[in-house]
């Protein structure tokens, strides 16, 4: 049975490898919720678990790169500042330091392992996680080479943003089979995707009811992936070109992922929902604020939405005042009691000994998987060390800052929505993270790197007019 979904993974890679480079688009976001599923047997790797997405970025990069004139530009976005240079200069740090730095400090310095006793130190020393951490990062970071290569076409980015949909859609529906699997007998049609040589923690319960896990490993890591959807689909949902999938669709998997995100009772996807929704209000409120009608075009209707939604909320408080108690209940224990827990002071022991380890390394590092962090910025400053830190975390300001509009306007969409969905990750990684920035970011990263080759080149041509991209009745004339 476990052989059967491994099979059909290889054949749609191959397909996509072998078919239309969008395939790979789509199948890159839709094998994003197979968090726990080994696609190659654990007992030939030697205990390893290569989980699809990483794969299909893979293939995706082979693709993009293996042709005439793939290396050419391969190794012209990495050799330019206002490109990928930043990026590039930190996966070369990355690898220096995780190479060198566990053997150079090894047994000198202290540190929580990746695998093995998660309460006690240990002495630093060389271990099979940094090479696959250090493979996971390097093939992040070449799918946004990737990515910035690829969506260079208006074609490919539509399938793009389709493809978000398509990803969205599959984490709420393998959600709902795990929530499903409470009460029928579902576990016989998940088991075999849940195969990963980890801990599994997908039968946890939080006051009386299950935290749902999706086919991930847990249910932080659920929450998190939804989290990632649901800030990606709302906000890109405007570059989307006028049809179904933007105007139904998009809205229907917000809504479903929404609930995904409450079902999966994780403290940390709370959080991030929260800093969406006041991202989300922010952007409605510059977006009524704007010039021009395609800038505040379906604000109206989504702001209208909320009001209702609120306002039933009030009626049901009104007509049943405790009818909401078991929300603030679970709010409360996930959240605001979150600090008390053994959990928090747990993650806190692990940040503190990988920052104490990064000081007594001189701030060169003590490279990749050699230390647990539960954060994102400690695992990227210990694992690389500051000089790897500030080249990435430069990277993620520049893209954070891109400004400009190309022919179509598109650009300045996409750039603004960059900024408002990369946020509530970065501020969950901060408490649970890794050094790998994952494929969610990859594609922003990559999507706005495309985007400003646009612009750039976009400024060196006569103006023209054409027809706008989000339809024939936009044309518009660019100044």
């Amino acid at each position: 049975m476990t052989l059967l979904p491994i099979l059909a993974f290889w054949a749609l890679l191959a397909w996509g490898i072998a078919g239309p480079r969008s395939v790979l688009l789509y199948l890159f976001f839709a094998t994003m919720p197979f968090g726990a599923f080994a696609v190659l047997p654990t007992g030939l790797t030697g205990g390893l678990t290569f989980t699809p997405t990483p794969l299909v970025a893979l293939a995706l990069v082979v693709r993009t790169f293996v042709r005439p004139g793939g290396a050419g530009a391969l190794l012209g976005m990495a050799l330019r500042p206002e490109r990928l240079l930043l990026l590039a200069s930190f996966g070369v740090v990355a690898v220096i330091v995780t190479l060198f730095m566990p053997r150079l400090f090894a047994g000198v310095i202290e540190v929580v392992p990746v695998r093995g006793d998660l309460d006690q130190t240990v002495p630093l020393r060389p271990n099979q996680q940094n090479i696959s951490q250090l493979a996971y990062l390097l093939i992040a970071l070449a799918s946004v080479f990737a990515f910035a290569r690829l969506l260079r076409s208006p074609r490919l980015r539509q399938h793009a943003y389709r493809a978000l949909c398509l990803g969205g859609a599959v984490a709420v529906l393998t959600g709902l089979l795990d929530l499903a699997a409470g009460s029928l007998p579902l576990n016989g049609l998940l088991a075999p995707f849940r195969t990963a040589s980890y801990a599994l923690a997908v039968d946890v319960e939080v006051l009386g009811g299950k935290r749902v896990v999706g086919l991930m490993p847990e249910a932080s890591a659920y929450g998190g992936l939804c989290l990632g959807f649901l800030c990606a689909i709302h906000f890109y949902r405007r570059a989307m070109w006028q049809g179904p999938v933007r105007d139904v669709a998009a809205p229907l998997l917000v809504l479903a992922l929404i609930g995904c995100i409450w079902l999966a009772r994780s403290s940390g996807a709370y959080v991030g929902f929260a800093v969406f929704v006041m991202l989300a209000v922010l952007d409605w409120c510059l977006r009524l604020g704007a010039r021009g009608r395609r800038r505040r075009r379906g604000v109206a209707g989504e702001l209208g939405f909320v009001v209702v939604l609120v306002i039933g909320l009030c009626l049901v408080v009104i007509v049943t005042p405790h009818a909401l108690d078991p929300l603030y209940e679970l709010v409360d224990r996930m959240v605001f009691q979150k600090g008390s827990s053994e959990s928090f002071e747990q993650r806190g022991m692990w940040r503190r000994v990988a920052f104490e380890g990064l000081l007594s390394s001189q701030g060169l590092g003590l490279g990749l998987g050699s230390a647990r962090t539960s954060s994102s910025l400690v695992a990227i400053l210990s694992g690389t060390g500051l000089l790897g830190g500030a080249l990435y975390y430069g990277f993620f300001l520049q893209c954070l800052l891109r400004t400009g509009r190309d022919r179509t306007g598109e650009a300045s969409f996409v750039f603004s929505a960059f900024r408002f969905a990369a946020m509530p990750g970065f501020v969950v990684g901060l408490m649970v993270g890794s050094a790998d920035f994952g494929g969610m970011l990859a594609f922003g990263f990559g999507l706005v790197s495309a985007l400003a080759d646009d612009v750039r080149s976009a400024t060196r041509r006569r103006p023209v007019r054409h027809a706008h991209l989000w339809g024939p009745e936009n044309a518009l004339a660019v100044p």
